[in-house]
């Protein structure tokens, strides 16, 4: 068994949990590029906003759990704000925070079960972070006395989108902690209004902070089989490149739960700290122009939007001209291949359009325009009957896998960069304005030798023109 690289001397590591497709900010959130990916609030995407907290807290190397087919996009992310100490575990299946944090905890306990987790999404925002460092301290503290420690935060508004922690007495010994008499689901508006209205009542918001070995305990006892099949996951699991794999045929044996169902609202260590430092989970169009900067109509807008007697809206454009006139109180997100046009009080009904989008076996729904891979990305261009065409960039030293097609031949030109080009027996280097033909059936290869991003276009032609009439014979990257 491979041991991960984690340090020996932390008191505390920060969890961070990247999964799920945040369905209620579609279109830009989808399950292939979900949105902690995207720069919302500021110059850094949201991941790196969260890594960049518990850094600038004077936190270690954060453990980062996210869905296999993210984590090259993740490992980029990362190498944009130079840190490079991370550890990677890459879920073979998404099956929910109890058995991502139990894989975590594994991990960090063969070093030091005592150390403490704190557990966190990839997509929340925070608004005072000295203020979080404040609560951590009295949350380390109570997780270092055995307790299962979650912040509250102190409620703003009738909020039906969060569940909420009723506050009970103060932990003895330690300042600033109190327990948790009962955890309450996602209200309706009336129950939200009768919980906001009474100070007991908190935000649960989904943060944890225990030690490794307080999680391992309550999981085995709470929620057995997602012990058994992730203990056995970790034991099993394999590096591959910068990534610590997990087992596939384990891991997806374990339940699919929540750590709030598996452990918080079983476990009798249940603790919580009040807090007031800005939170949101950013889980609407509507609570992500709460948090951005207005014009003085109230608007919020992004790229390329003109407004006329607009007032308080949230606009963004991810390419084309969007135009909005004459409205108010509305979302319009525009990305090259959707428009989403939503009151801003309905935004939570966003994720019902996805899932009808999803039952009418539309794409867009999970997928964007533009593909991320391994050595860069791709976007369609245009697609007709029996002909197709991208635009593939390849990153400086990456290459494609070497692959045949059975029902497809392909013509790339070169529009910026260099590439060098298997084809068969050959190695063809093409520059700026040459191309190359690759009839169907041929054995065929692309990298990018050079020092800046290769941009090609790529038009294909052929009876079948899926993603899936790849014949890999041999990939960098370990994909089938």
């Amino acid at each position: 068994m491979n041991e991960a690289v984690l340090p020996s001397n932390s008191k505390v590591i920060p969890v961070i949990l990247s999964g799920g497709a945040g369905s209620r900010l579609w279109p830009l959130s989808r399950g292939s590029y979900p949105k902690q990916f995207w720069r919302l609030l500021d110059e850094h995407t949201l991941l790196q906003d969260t890594v960049l907290r518990s850094r600038n807290i004077g936190l270690s190397a954060p453990v980062i759990v996210c869905n296999a087919e993210h984590r090259f996009i993740i490992a980029e992310q990362l190498r944009e704000i130079g840190v490079t100490d991370a550890t990677i575990v890459l879920e073979p299946e998404g099956r929910n925070s109890a058995p991502a944090v139990a894989a975590a905890a594994f991990l960090v306990a063969e070093q030091d079960p005592d150390t403490i987790l704190w557990v966190m999404t990839a997509d929340a925002a925070i608004g005072d972070v000295p203020a979080l460092s404040r609560a951590l301290d009295k949350a380390v503290a109570a997780a270092a006395e055995g307790y299962v420690v979650t912040f509250g935060m102190r409620p703003t508004r009738a909020e039906t989108g969060y569940g909420y922690i009723e506050q009970g007495a103060e932990l003895p010994g330690v300042p600033g902690a109190w327990a948790v008499s009962r955890f309450v689901e996602k209200p309706t508006a009336e129950v939200a209004e009768a919980l906001v209205a009474d100070s007991r009542y908190l935000w649960n918001s989904g943060m944890f902070i225990a030690r490794a070995r307080t999680f391992l305990e309550e999981t085995r006892t709470h929620a057995p089989q997602v012990f058994d099949a992730v203990q056995q996951a970790v034991s099993r699991r394999v590096a591959d490149l910068d990534f610590e794999r997990l087992d596939p045929a384990s891991f997806c044996a374990a339940p699919d739960i929540s750590v709030d169902y598996a452990i918080a609202e079983r476990t009798k260590l249940a603790a919580t700290v009040p807090g007031d430092f800005g939170w949101s989970d950013i889980g609407s169009w509507d609570a992500l122009w709460e948090l951005s900067s207005k014009d003085v109509q109230g608007n919020a807008v992004y790229g390329d939007v003109f407004l006329d007697d607009a007032r308080n809206c949230y606009v963004r454009s991810e390419g084309i001209l969007t135009t909005v006139c004459g409205v108010k109180d509305l979302v319009v997100v525009s990305t090259r291949d959707a428009v989403m046009i939503s009151h801003r009080e309905r935004a939570q009904d966003v994720k019902k359009m996805v899932a009808r989008l999803i039952q009418a076996g539309r794409q867009e729904a999970t997928a964007h325009n533009r593909i991320y891979r391994p050595w860069g990305f791709y976007d369609g261009l245009i697609q007709g009957e029996r002909f197709q065409v991208k635009r593939i960039v390849v990153q400086p030293g990456q290459k494609l896998s070497l692959q045949k097609h059975f029902h497809r031949a392909e013509h790339w030109v070169v529009v910026a960069g260099t590439a060098l080009v298997t084809k068969g027996e050959e190695l063809v280097m093409l520059r700026e304005n040459e191309s190359i033909y690759l009839p169907l059936g041929v054995v065929h290869r692309l990298e990018n030798p050079g020092k800046i991003p290769l941009t090609l276009i790529e038009v294909q032609s052929g009876p079948y023109l899926g993603d899936d009439d790849i014949v890999r014979i041999e990939d960098v990257y370990s994909r089938a």
